[in-house]
């Protein structure tokens, strides 16, 4: 998958190499970068919050405060009432920045203690306190004001990135701008866009500054947004085409996972579908999914021709711990298909540990963290960290699910951009199962059937959500695959 052809992400490293080639390239100044920004900004402002005439601003000491300054300067000269409040030391400004706030002064502007500050019929706050620059913990008096800023009942702009969320890793600190919306400059940062980012970046709007190409050209990017390119089918297709999926799970009163991975299954496209389980589920399957070819898990014959039979394999969904669940695990861990390991056989691989690169692991946050041995804060402070590590130690592509779900395959990094709250529910990740299974039995190679599942999947979740915001179940999204499959083949 060529990174030129769908829209990438950067670290802030990455992100300043490509500031300076820009700059290099251009002769130009960094000021004058920064005008750029200011000015995209200042725009976005204009464009959103037509009626706006009143701001206030709050600057910190970097770079993003910079940006403050001159979105303050461009308002104030379009006859807006502008307040600057600059939190910090005003000796401690990058030369930039100082610049950009004596022009700010040069041209009527004056800043403001917090408590100066006229909070009476304001329009927008402007949040350029912290940037992508925040490393440490955010100091105590800076956690103060966000607090105070996030309780003022206005709509907020964050330039870049909302100030406490950190760049490159979208982890929250203490406290963090709870923004409407996050104008990004120049390139999107991979804290955006997974993490506890949903809950803070707001709408996100992205300006180039109109260096995009030249900055693609000098910047090496950190991953890519998920895609879907599915193959449109040949008139002459036939069942066999679209390969033998096989899902075994579902245990005595868990067999709703594996229907629901078995359904799914077929509503993304594969050919022939057929599950193992306990036999108590063997007829609810039929009479919820005929189409499923149900067997007894426990015959080995029908297991064994079942595993030659199929051409990619899902495992876990509803499994249990059992000793039988781990010996079929041991069976399972042999085969050389394509596998997709998810809920118990995930919690049994954390137990016993083993590498296969012919394997997508799909955890969850506290499944993920089983099989690191340590915590889910571990895991949420740094999602791109804990699926580099879990690929290192397990091989494969690891899927990493959550708001902004992160895949590795060992060298690329992918995270998903879409879906939504509604999808919090039990089952989703039984469906998931199910799409990736499908389409690794239709030849898809690992990374794109985890990558374009995840965006499938995903897409289904949107479709469905508009028609059912509250209550969203994970049937809902089965029934809404094939549209996103379409979609996904035909633009």
């Amino acid at each position: 998958m060529k990174m030129a052809e769908v829209a990438v992400f950067y670290d802030t490293e990455q992100v300043k190499i490509g500031e300076q080639c820009v700059v290099n390239e251009l002769h130009i100044t960094m000021y004058e970068l920064m005008q750029k920004a200011g000015t995209a900004v200042f725009q976005a402002l204009v464009q959103n919050y037509p009626d706006a005439r009143s701001l206030i601003i709050f600057v910190g000491k970097g770079n993003n405060g910079g940006d403050g300054y001159v979105v303050a300067k461009l308002a104030l000269l379009a006859g807006y009432r502008v307040q600057v409040h600059h939190h910090g030391d005003q000796n401690r400004l990058t030369s930039d920045s100082h610049k950009a706030k004596q022009d700010y002064i040069n041209a009527g502007g004056s800043l403001l203690a917090y408590d100066d500050l006229d909070f009476q019929n304001i329009d927008l706050v402007i949040d350029a306190l912290l940037g992508t620059g925040l490393r440490g913990d955010v100091y105590p008096e800076t956690c103060v004001l966000i607090h105070k800023i996030n309780r003022l009942n206005q709509p907020i702009m964050s330039i870049d990135i909302p100030s406490g969320l950190y760049a490159n890793t979208g982890f929250a600190s203490k406290e963090v701008i709870k923004a409407d919306i996050t104008v990004c400059l120049i390139a999107i940062k991979s804290g955006l866009i997974t993490g506890s980012a949903r809950e803070y970046v707001g709408k996100l709007l992205i300006n180039d500054l109109g260096v995009k190409a030249l900055f693609c050209k000098n910047a090496s990017a950190k991953g890519t947004l998920t895609y879907a390119k599915i193959k449109p089918r040949k008139p002459t297709y036939h069942k066999g085409n679209s390969g033998h999926s096989l899902v075994i799970g579902g245990d005595a009163g868990m067999g709703g996972a594996l229907l629901l991975s078995s359904e799914a299954c077929l509503r993304s496209g594969a050919g022939l579908v057929a599950s193992l389980t306990d036999t108590t589920n063997i007829m609810p399957s039929l009479v919820r999914t005929p189409e499923a070819m149900a067997s007894d898990w426990q015959n080995q014959e029908m297991l064994s021709q079942r595993l030659s039979w199929a051409t990619a394999l899902g495992f876990g969904p509803g499994l249990g711990l059992s000793s039988f669940a781990r010996h079929l695990f041991s069976q399972i861990s042999q085969q050389t298909i394509p596998k997709v390991f998810d809920a118990d056989a995930l919690n049994i691989l954390s137990l016993t540990p083993d590498f296969d690169d012919l394997r997508i692991l799909t955890p969850h946050p506290g499944e993920a963290a089983r099989l690191l041995n340590c915590t889910i804060k571990d895991i949420e402070q740094d999602r791109y960290q804990a699926v580099q590590k879990i690929q290192s130690k397990y091989g494969g592509v690891v899927v990493l699910k959550g708001a902004g779900t992160v895949i590795y395959d060992g060298e690329q990094f992918f995270v998903c951009a879409i879906g939504n709250a509604s999808m919090a529910t039990g089952g989703m990740g039984d469906v998931l199962t199910g799409v990736i299974t499908s389409l690794l039995a239709q030849g898809y190679n690992m990374t794109q059937a985890a990558v374009y599942g995840v965006h499938i999947h995903s897409l289904a979740g949107d479709l469905a959500a508009k028609d059912k915001p509250v209550g969203l179940i994970a049937s809902d999204v089965i029934a809404y695959l094939s549209n996103a499959v379409y979609l996904s083949s035909n633009g």
